[in-house]
C-alpha cells in the first residue's frame, strides 16, 4: 500500500472516530465530551490534514446527526452544540497555522535581513575589489620606483667609482707631468745653463789672453741661450699658451696645430667661425684643451696621416669636431676600462661637461674616429 492510500485510510478512520465522538457529545451535553474533539484535532494535524479537510469531516458527521431531526429547533440546537465541538477540534490546526504564520513571518524577516546582508556583502566586495586594484597599482608603482632607485643607485656607484679612478689617474698624471718637466729642466735647461756658464768662464779667460776665437764662442753661447729660451717658451705654451689669452682660440689652435704637424708629420686642417671667440674664457679654454688632448691621442695611438679640426656654429651652441683617418677603437670599452689610458677621454668629457656641454666619440673600422663637443653660447641654452 502506498503513502497516499495509507493517508486516505487513516483519514477515513479519523472520520469515523469524529462521528462517534460528536454523537457522544450531542447526547451527553457535558464539558468532558469536548475533550475527544481536541485529540481528534491533534490527530488531524499529525495526518497532515488542513482546516478544509476537517471541515468536510465535520459536515459529514453533522449531516448524519442533524438530518434525522425534522424540527427546525432541534436541528439548530444540534448545529450549535456541534459548532462548539468543531471549534475545539480545530484549535490544534489553528495553532499550527499560527505557528506556521509566525515561522513564515520570522523567515520573511530573516530573508529580508539576509538580503540586506547580501547587499552589504556585495558592496563590501566591490569596495574590496577596488581596494585590491588600488593596492596592486600602488605595489606596481612601488616596484617600479624600487627598480628605478636601484638603477640610480647602481649608476651612482659606477659614477663614484669612475670619479675615484679619475682622481687617482689625475694625481698620477700630475705626478708624471711634474717628473717630465723636472727631467726636462734638469737634462736640458740645467745642462744648457751649465754650458753657458762654462763658456762665459772660457770667454772671460780668452778675453784677457787670446781674442781670436772670441767671436765664435760668443756665437755658440748665444745659440745655447736661444735654445734654452725656446725650451722655456715650449714649456710655457704647454702649460698655458699666452696666445689663447691675448689673441683668442682660433690663433691658439692654429699655432698648436702648426707645431703639431711639424713635430709629428700628421697633416692638419682647421676651419672655424669668428663667433667662437664670443664664448667665455672657460669655454674657449675647454675647447682648446680638448683639441690639444685629442691631437695628442691621435699622435700616440691612431696611426693617422691626417686630422681635420672644425668649429661650426649651431643654432644655440658651438660644435667642435675632430676627425682622423687612423685606426678605430671601442669608445665604450675604453671609457669603462680601469686602465690609465682612458684618462684622456674622461678628462675631455669632464672638461666639456663642466661648462655645460656634451661630449661624444664615434669610431668605426675603416672610418677612423670622430670626436664631437658641443658647448652652448649661454648656460642652459
Amino acid at each position: 500500500m502506498n503513502a497516499a492510500s495509507q493517508t486516505k485510510s487513516k483519514s477515513s478512520l479519523l472520520a469515523q472516530r469524529y462521528r462517534k465522538a460528536l454523537r457522544r457529545h450531542l447526547h451527553q451535553r457535558s464539558a468532558e465530551s469536548l475533550k475527544p474533539a481536541l485529540r481528534l484535532g491533534r490527530q488531524a494535524v499529525a495526518l497532515g490534514l488542513e482546516t478544509l479537510d476537517l471541515t468536510l469531516i465535520h459536515e459529514q458527521a453533522l449531516l448524519a446527526q442533524a438530518l434525522p431531526i425534522h424540527s427546525a429547533g432541534g436541528r439548530d440546537l444540534i448545529i450549535r452544540r456541534a459548532g462548539a465541538f468543531f471549534a475545539e477540534a480545530i484549535l490544534p490546526l489553528e495553532e499550527t497555522h499560527r505557528s506556521a504564520l509566525d515561522a513564515s513571518l520570522r523567515l520573511s524577516r530573516l530573508n529580508q535581513a539576509l538580503n540586506r546582508r547580501t547587499l552589504d556583502l556585495a558592496a563590501s566586495n566591490r569596495k574590496l575589489k577596488k581596494e585590491i586594484v588600488k593596492r596592486e597599482a600602488v605595489e606596481q608603482t612601488l616596484r617600479a620606483s624600487e627598480q628605478h632607485s636601484s638603477r640610480l643607485l647602481n649608476q651612482s656607484r659606477r659614477q663614484q667609482e669612475q670619479l675615484r679612478n679619475l682622481s687617482r689617474q689625475i694625481l698620477s698624471a700630475q705626478e708624471e707631468e711634474r717628473k717630465r718637466i723636472s727631467r726636462e729642466l734638469h737634462d736640458v735647461i740645467a745642462q744648457a745653463l751649465t754650458s753657458i756658464n762654462l763658456r762665459l768662464s772660457i770667454l772671460k779667460t780668452e778675453a784677457t789672453v787670446n781674442t781670436k776665437g772670441l767671436t765664435r764662442n760668443i756665437t755658440r753661447t748665444q745659440k745655447l741661450v736661444e735654445k734654452s729660451v725656446e725650451i722655456v717658451h715650449r714649456f710655457a705654451r704647454e702649460l698655458r699658451p699666452a696666445v689663447l689669452d691675448y689673441l683668442g682660440l682660433i690663433p691658439a689652435l692654429h699655432s698648436f696645430m702648426k707645431n703639431f704637424t711639424k713635430e709629428t708629420g700628421v697633416r692638419t686642417s682647421l676651419t672655424a667661425f669668428a663667433g667662437v671667440e664670443e664664448l667665455s674664457n672657460a669655454k674657449r679654454t675647454a675647447l682648446y684643451r680638448v683639441s690639444q688632448e685629442a691631437l695628442t691621442n691621435v699622435a700616440r695611438h691612431a696611426q693617422a696621416s691626417r686630422v681635420d679640426v672644425s668649429l661650426r656654429r649651431l643654432p644655440k651652441a658651438a660644435c667642435l669636431e675632430i676627425k682622423d683617418n687612423g685606426k678605430s677603437f671601442d669608445p665604450e670599452r675604453i671609457m669603462h676600462s680601469r686602465k690609465v689610458k682612458r684618462m684622456g677621454l674622461l678628462g675631455m668629457r669632464e672638461r666639456i661637461e663642466m661648462v655645460g656641454g656634451t661630449f661624444a666619440i664615434e669610431s668605426a673600422p675603416g672610418q677612423g674616429t670622430t670626436l664631437r663637443a658641443r658647448i652652448p653660447f649661454r648656460r642652459g641654452a
